[in-house]
């Protein structure tokens, strides 16, 4: 059996789904929750059931030729160290600036990382995502978004 980058990436894909799932069924509900059609276990279920249906999908359609076995060469991990050390620094940048400016500084650093260089583009490709994403959460679906504890020392809160 020839495992490929494509096995391995489905592999992977598999397995943090099937966790993903476990972890979604311990979020707590109030009481009554588990009688309505959506609840906060809803969404998480059914992207852990759609991440292991593509993971099987990737497992099962996977290139099965040798030039295409499993080889560390010409991988950057750096690349990938960066992006993690990126993902990090956002997680700690939530709670300190809120969502919306911490999130415009994750894309626009995340494409700086992956070699975009024009600043046009880097905020073009950033703010509109990640406006839309916040008005979606905040507004249409009435999430409570944190705005950062430097805003509301600056700002009162």
């Amino acid at each position: 059996m020839v495992v490929t980058k494509d096995h391995l990436g489905g592999l992977i894909f598999l397995i943090l789904s099937v966790a993903y799932g476990y972890y979604a069924r311990q979020i707590p509900m109030l009481p009554g929750d588990e009688y309505e059609p959506f609840h906060a276990q809803t969404l998480p279920i059914a992207l852990s059931y759609l991440g292991g249906i593509l993971g099987v999908l990737m497992l099962v359609t996977g290139r099965r030729d040798a030039a295409s076995k499993l080889s560390l060469t010409g991988l950057d991990f750096v690349l990938v160290a960066k992006l993690l050390m990126l993902i990090v620094a956002f997680a700690f940048a939530l709670e300190w600036v809120g969502f919306l400016l911490s999130t415009i500084f994750f894309l626009v650093v995340g494409y700086w990382i992956l070699g975009e260089r024009r600043p046009k583009t880097l905020f073009i490709a950033s703010v509109p995502f990640a406006v839309g994403i916040w008005f979606v959460l905040a507004k249409l679906l009435d999430i409570y978004l944190a705005p950062g504890r430097a805003f509301t020392q600056l700002f009162g809160g």
